[in-house]
């Protein structure tokens, strides 16, 4: 019975977090909460996130609103500056990464 039991627990930690769809808006960790006013790195919000990514060291972010979750994915977070997309990926709570699998333009 024990052995069942470790053997569950390990096929259950491989089998990894479920994909999930997230809509927000991308923005960097500097201005996690998609407000750039404080920052104003650029003349829009899309160079401010740049700028914070390409000369401060942040790090694209999914902000829906309350949270802001790291993207694992910087090549595809960067067309969607300053945009609000749909994020699909597997959430990792406790260091509140996405694992992206895809990123479009939210509608």
């Amino acid at each position: 019975m024990r052995f069942a039991s470790l053997l569950f627990a390990l096929i259950s930690l491989s089998a990894g977090q479920a994909k999930q769809v997230f809509t927000g808006t991308i923005t960097d960790g500097e201005c996690a909460n998609a407000d750039h006013s404080h920052m104003r790195m650029g003349p829009t919000d899309a160079e401010c996130v740049k700028a914070c990514i390409e000369d401060h060291g942040a790090s694209y972010v999914l902000y829906d609103g309350k949270n802001a979750y790291t993207l694992s994915d910087a090549k595809k977070a960067a067309p969607f500056a300053a945009v609000k997309v749909k994020v699909t990926g597997a959430l990792d709570s406790a260091k509140k990464t996405i694992q992206v699998d895809s990123i479009e333009k939210a509608r």
